[in-house]
């Protein structure tokens, strides 16, 4: 027999695999194959990166050329395992690298409706296409499971591999997890600082969110371990601060823009809400009484060069909405196209962020 590809070929086919009794050849074993002069080259490319039978194989494929060709062909076999582990559908979702933006709703100080417009926010991006989830990071007071009605239910927990992954519950198109679904909400969370670090670990990373545009995180107020977790986790690509324009609100709110802007941090600050800007009575549409001072928030954006996303105010249907799992931005109403305006001014805000800065990197904060 004359040493051809297709001889070599078919002396290659009577090589058999032990474990399927099928040989090399219809298995697809044996790629790139080559014959020049008296020296044959292929790659054997295994079914599993731990073959067992790889070594035996090349052998048996070294012998069998040789005993029909001759002692003196040199055979060359490259023996690869170019196989991707097999990953479940459930491990897939849960990778948080499948997320394109990770925003983080931060706010100075309680008590200035950030986890409202997290929620509305969450809403009103997600009612332009894109696939929304929401993270209620506020491990001591929950309430995005309210605001969303849906206080009693429970994610489903599933075991894949010996990892236990959570799927989000969903509702008004946005994919959720919080602590408070797995509380008792009578009951006061009394947690160490490690124990909510671990429990928000948890949600990010063993949450099968699958692909997202925009992962919201409804921080706690204040600047926290919570706070340095997250940006230790995963790389954050901006945060929103929310604030009420009185004075004592905006000098926390200050304090929440410096950690972000930190040179140890370096998250960009996407830009200020200002919350609870005006009230205007349902009798006298067009007055606006402002409460909590004017236009704080649009001052101190001014003052410190990050845009004002939104004003939002004070009404009666924004409070309603979240006491009752309603989010005021799935309406059509004047209150639910501010919102409306927010999520736009956002997402031209990410969009121009992750086109002009570079991509944010987990960040490694030293304790001395």
């Amino acid at each position: 027999m004359v040493l051809s590809l297709d001889s070599v070929n078919e002396v290659l086919s009577t090589v058999l695999h032990p474990e399927t009794s099928k040989d090399i050849v219809s298995m697809g074993m044996v790629q790139g194959l080559n014959v020049e002069g008296s020296k044959v080259s292929f790659t054997l490319k295994l079914t599993k990166s731990n073959d067992p039978f790889a070594s035996s194989l090349k052998k048996a494929a070294t012998k069998a050329i040789q005993q029909k060709f001759g002692e003196n062909v040199e055979v060359d076999i490259l023996v690869v395992a170019d196989v991707a582990p097999k990953v479940s559908p459930l491990k897939q979702k849960a990778s948080i690298s499948k997320v394109k933006n990770i925003i983080a709703i931060a706010s100075g100080k309680g008590g200035v409706g950030k986890s409202t417009i997290a929620a509305n926010l969450a809403v009103a991006v997600a009612k332009t296409g894109a696939r929304v989830g929401l993270i209620d990071a506020d491990i001591y007071g929950p309430s995005i499971p309210k605001m969303f009605n849906m206080e009693h239910t429970q994610p489903e927990i599933v075991k894949e591999e010996g990892m236990e992954l959570i799927v989000p519950v969903e509702n008004y198109g946005v994919k959720l997890l919080s602590i408070g679904f797995f509380v008792d909400p009578n009951s006061a969370l009394v947690w160490r600082g490690p124990m909510a670090t671990s429990a928000l670990k948890q949600l990010i990373h063993q949450g099968a969110w699958g692909e997202l545009d925009y992962l919201f995180i409804d921080m706690p107020p204040g600047t926290s371990d919570i706070h340095l977790t997250l940006v230790q986790e995963v790389p954050v690509t901006g945060a929103v601060i929310v604030s009420t324009p009185q004075d004592v609100a905006l000098a926390d709110a200050v304090k929440g823009i410096s950690m972000f802007a930190s040179p140890s941090i370096n998250v960009p600050v996407l830009g200020l809400v200002e919350n609870m800007a005006w009230f205007t009575p349902e009798e006298l549409p067009n007055n606006k009484y402002y409460i909590f001072g004017k236009e704080g928030c649009k001052k101190l954006a001014d003052r410190m060069k990050i845009p004002l996303l939104g004003q939002i105010p004070i009404v009666q249907s924004i409070r309603e909405g979240g006491d009752y799992g309603e989010p005021v931005a799935i309406h059509a109403s004047i209150t639910g196209k501010a919102f409306d305006e927010l999520a736009k001014n956002l997402i031209e805000r990410v969009e121009w962020r992750n086109r002009e800065l570079p991509p944010t990197q987990i960040v490694n904060v030293q304790h001395k």
